[in-house]
């Protein structure tokens, strides 16, 4: 795919079923693309859609692959440099001038099922690529394909977010991407639209609660973390993410430091530093600088009001009621 092609929100180059299936869903204004269309609970833009169906008829999972699964500005980009980073470190030796996230935004080093790999009708050979194969997904957990549900026992590293720094995050980035002509999104139009759970991959509550319960019921096949967590403790959740994915820290490693080379590498203020992520643009067409604003917990703050912030925590309380997760 050209680099200079416009972002994957667009209704553009879909198949005939896809199109014929969205004209049956339930639809809403999108954030970015015209509409967005509900499917198994979940609302995405039509590309994605199609590429989402398109993996679920055609991907068969390894035991031994490894999926970083977010809602859209939960911590994705930083968390694929921490997992590229944590598990090619043999390969890939982290004080290298020549390591690829030097060179490469995350998010081409940890490609998305539904936005990169099956996109535009793509039917990509990962058959052929060498295990443990690394891949991301914002999918919801119903919407998996099947081999990765119940047919292997490969790992799933599920990170979320303070749903108000989403919002405000999702909102910014959204921006970003819309055209002169499209104009701004107003924020208190898609701030009710994200309460009503109609946002990209949104619910956004029902697409954490489906994860959080899998942890649970699943321990050693899906790990859950929280954003906000991980930025307090970096380095006790990089060890927790290398026993999960077998492959924990030695201790000569620790002794020389690597735990906090890794952290360096991928530090958000280092990330966003680099040429690479000012310039440029993702093969699905985002600039790559658009993935890093600010990274901070509770910038919320600054952008809703209390009656705002008090609905986002009385919504979530009443999701996640009996469930045991709280992310207030």
């Amino acid at each position: 795919m050209s680099p200079e092609k416009t972002p994957k929100y667009l209704e553009e180059s879909l198949g005939s079923e896809v199109k014929e299936l969205i004209s049956t869903l339930p639809k809403q204004n999108g954030w970015l693309a015209s509409h967005i269309y509900q499917y198994q609970g979940f609302w995405h833009a039509a590309s994605h859609l199609q590429a989402l169906i398109s993996c679920q008829n055609h991907f068969q999972a390894r035991d031994s692959d490894v999926f970083l699964i977010t809602t859209p500005k939960s911590g994705t980009t930083w968390l694929k440099a921490l997992i590229f980073a944590l598990m090619n470190r043999k390969q890939n030796p982290i004080s290298s001038p020549t390591h690829p996230l030097l060179t490469n935004n995350p998010h081409d080093l940890v490609p998305f099922l539904e936005i990169h790999l099956y996109a535009d009708n793509q039917k990509p050979d990962i058959a052929s690529l060498p295990s443990p194969r690394l891949f991301a997904t914002h999918m919801p957990y119903v919407s998996l394909p099947e081999s990765v549900k119940n047919g292997s026992r490969c790992k799933l590293v599920y990170l979320c977010r303070n749903p108000k720094d989403t919002f405000v995050s999702l909102w910014h980035f959204t921006n970003k991407l819309r055209t002169p002509e499209m104009g701004a999104n107003d924020i208190r139009e898609v701030f009710n639209r994200f309460c009503d759970g109609v946002s990209l991959f949104g619910p956004f509550w029902d697409h954490v609660l489906a994860y959080w319960e899998v942890s649970r019921e699943r321990p050693g096949c899906a790990l859950f973390l929280k954003y906000e967590e991980i930025k307090a403790r970096p380095g006790v959740h990089l060890r927790q993410l290398a026993e999960f994915l077998d492959c924990p820290f030695s201790a000569e490693e620790e002794e020389s430091g690597m735990v906090e080379r890794i952290l360096k590498l991928c530090s958000f203020d280092h990330l966003r530093g680099l040429g690479v992520n000012k310039n440029g643009k993702l093969s699905s067409g985002e600039e790559n600088n658009a993935f890093f604003r600010r990274g901070e917990v509770g910038d919320w703050n600054n952008y809703l009001t209390a009656e705002m912030a008090e609905r986002i925590d009385r919504i979530g309380r009443e999701k996640f009621h009996g469930s045991g997760l709280e992310l207030l």
